[in-house]
């Protein structure tokens, strides 16, 4: 935490140990930091030079010649946070001004230059190490929001490490919508991974199937892996800039998006929410909702001028597209996909 403010890891231990301590002798902070006694002092005389420490009052006493004897060794206090880390706080803020704003320099004259060629649109990027370097790049810069369409297995970014990427990005307070095709749901462990990714707050949505893979940063940038691969074989893929086509590519996400079916957890993995002919009809409900009620089967085909035999039916069709075998937990499943 405080290595972002110009600490470094042992000094960042030091600081964070003395927090538990009123005042402490540098042996002290050696022996509860786990750090070399000299290298604690060293530390130590170097955060009081900066003003983030303090030495506390010191006790000494006067031997038989007059001269004073330092009793104990000196002990450390912290200078008051709000106090001695505001200055870092400032200067780090002000260096990230900076930063932004040379980036932003940097981006609009890259585009100015570049407009003219085919590469201001976009470049193509082969081999594993550049296709997998240019992803995290692409995840690790979202600040708004990532859209991304999985498709098959992954080829130059393997799934563990296209997972940390995603924590980040979330981590950030990046949205993170997702689009799978649903072949891409039969993978070794997918599920799983997936259960765990809506768990942390990426919002997925399956179809039947998609034509391309994709990922889109901030509708700033998109990635897009090529079907034909160089002579040695290896992946590429083509990185759009902001243009008409990625223009294209985020108006193909969201109509997909549209079109998609959410995905939600169950206790044992995932499940996805039926297509609109899966769904009970208005009548199924109306049966739906008295049997729940504790209504029998025949009072209810009394109350809808029914035959008992189409309540049965009607029961028999939404236990199926539950996928349950009692009405217990037909109940259950009912609540749970919002029917009633």
């Amino acid at each position: 935490m405080l290595q972002a403010l110009g600490l470094g890891p042992a000094e960042e231990v030091i600081y964070t140990t003395l927090l538990t301590c009123p005042a402490a002798s540098a042996q002290d902070l050696a022996r509860q930091s786990g750090l070399d006694e000299a290298e604690t002092a060293r530390i130590l005389l170097d955060l009081t030079a900066r003003g983030l420490v303090a030495v506390a009052t010191e006790s000494a006493a006067a031997d038989s010649d007059g001269c004073e004897v330092d009793l104990q060794p000196a002990r450390y206090r912290l200078t008051p946070p709000s106090v001695a880390l505001a200055p870092l706080l400032v200067a780090q803020r002000n260096a990230l001004y900076q930063a932004e704003t040379a980036f932003s320099m940097l981006t609009e004259q890259y585009r100015t230059t570049s407009a003219q060629t085919a590469g201001g649109v976009m470049e193509v990027v082969v081999g594993v190490e550049q296709v997998a370097h240019r992803f995290h790049q692409l995840q690790c810069g979202a600040q708004r929001e990532l859209l991304a369409f999985l498709v098959g297995a992954p080829i130059a970014v393997p799934r563990e490490e296209a997972d940390v990427s995603e924590s980040s990005a979330l981590d950030r307070g990046v949205d993170f919508r997702v689009v799978a095709d649903k072949n891409y749901l039969d993978g070794h462990d997918v599920v799983r991974d997936v259960r765990a990714a809506i768990t942390t707050g990426v919002e997925l949505r399956l179809v039947d199937s998609l034509p391309l893979k994709m990922l889109v940063s901030d509708r700033e940038r998109a990635m897009v892996p090529l079907d034909m691969a160089d002579s040695d074989g290896e992946p590429s893929a083509i990185v759009v800039h902001r243009s008409g086509l990625l223009t294209a590519l985020v108006h193909l996400f969201e109509k997909e998006w549209a079109q998609a079916r959410p995905i939600y957890t169950t206790t044992t993995g995932v499940r996805e929410e039926p297509a609109a002919d899966q769904q009970p009809t208005a009548e199924e409900r109306e049966v739906l909702a008295l049997l729940l009620a504790g209504i029998s089967d025949r009072r209810a085909a009394s109350q809808l001028g029914l035959s008992i035999r189409t309540v049965e039916r009607r029961m028999r069709r939404l236990m199926d597209l539950a996928g349950v075998e009692s009405r217990l937990q037909l109940g259950w499943h009912a609540a749970r996909a919002g029917w009633l």
